[in-house]
């Protein structure tokens, strides 16, 4: 009979299953916790110490996990990269000078195509971490470190296909890359800098001057009638008008306006007032420099919806923030 003639299971067991699974590859992980010690420490070391690259190798699902360790080094300061090592035999074992730091994966460590990549890689003067489930393997043994991330099962119900011990192996790695990057004192900015496409990446990179508005900016004499502000402001809805004024740029805001009718709204009054008479003077402002991030952050601690972007008394453009409650 094949796998597809197979009784179905009833549908209710499948959340059985996956608890099973769930449970099984967290058990895995989970002990890893107590196996992590100098052989870890001298893993980052070693790597810390490398002149060159950590070049990532593994076959089959281990070369998967792989290839995400590898991403993972290398979006958090540790350039790194993965070399399939079928291919390595066959003369990608180019790409590997001796200042690089190999990491072998293998559950077993007795993948032959990494078992044959040994003589190579001692001749090259190459550092070899291993991560192998089995410490008494032929790449355990011929590793400067070895790290195990075996497991007691596999998640799988016939206990071989790879599942727990893939787990065990990608969660080995993210420790690695996390302790590596703490060690290097990797922050957000450099996080930002090799992710430039991602939401993050902009968000940290991008300037004020990048995103400010600067033509047709709601400029008003200090002497304006208070509807012609508020025409301003509505024309360009950056929710404020700038003022010119002698001792500098002064604004009015929604808010401005929202008091000055709460004040005067009773009476002809309000109709009588000009600029000078409801404008905030010395508005926050920020350097061309500023990173957008710290400045929708600033505009929030200010409980403000838009800023002011001076270089010395000259105003070169405005944003704006969704800080939260306007002015």
């Amino acid at each position: 009979m094949s796998f597809s003639e197979a009784e179905p299971m009833p549908e209710k067991q499948h959340a059985d299953v996956a608890r099973r699974v769930l449970t099984a590859e967290a058990r895995g992980v989970a002990d890893l916790v107590g196996r992590v010690g100098d052989d870890f420490n001298a893993a980052v070391d070693g790597i810390l110490s490398a002149r060159g690259r950590v070049i990532v190798c593994g076959m089959g699902k281990s070369g998967l996990v792989g290839r995400k360790i590898a991403a993972t080094l290398a979006s958090t300061g540790t350039p790194g990269f993965f070399m399939h090592p079928a291919e390595a035999l066959h003369g990608d074992l180019g790409m590997a000078t001796a200042d690089d730091y190999f990491l072998g994966i293998s559950n077993s460590g007795e993948t032959m195509e990494l078992v044959s990549l040994l003589p190579f890689l001692r001749d090259n003067g190459n550092s070899i971490l291993a991560m192998t489930g089995n410490a008494s393997s032929t790449l355990a043994r011929h590793a400067t470190v070895h790290l195990d991330v075996s497991v007691a099962e596999e998640a799988c119900s016939l206990n071989l296909a790879p599942t727990s011990s893939t787990t065990a192996a990608l969660a080995m790695g993210d420790a690695l890359a996390v302790a590596l990057m703490e060690a290097r004192g990797f922050a957000s900015e450099h996080f930002a800098r090799l992710h430039p496409g991602g939401s993050l990446g902009r968000r940290l990179l991008e300037r004020v001057t990048d995103v400010m508005v600067t033509d047709d900016l709601p400029w008003v004499d200090s002497t304006a009638g208070i509807l012609e502000v508020i025409r301003h402001i509505t024309m360009r809805q950056l929710g404020i008008a700038l003022v010119a004024t002698p001792d500098g740029p002064a604004i009015v805001t929604d808010g401005d306006i929202r008091r000055a009718v709460q004040a005067h709204g009773h009476d002809r009054e309000l109709f009588s007032l000009v600029a000078a008479d409801v404008m905030t003077v010395n508005p926050k402002s920020v350097a061309p420099t500023t990173r957008m991030e710290d400045a929708v952050a600033f505009m929030a601690t200010h409980r403000i919806s838009s800023l002011l972007v001076v270089s010395g008394d000259e105003v070169l453009g405005v944003v704006t923030g969704q800080p939260g409650a306007p002015r």
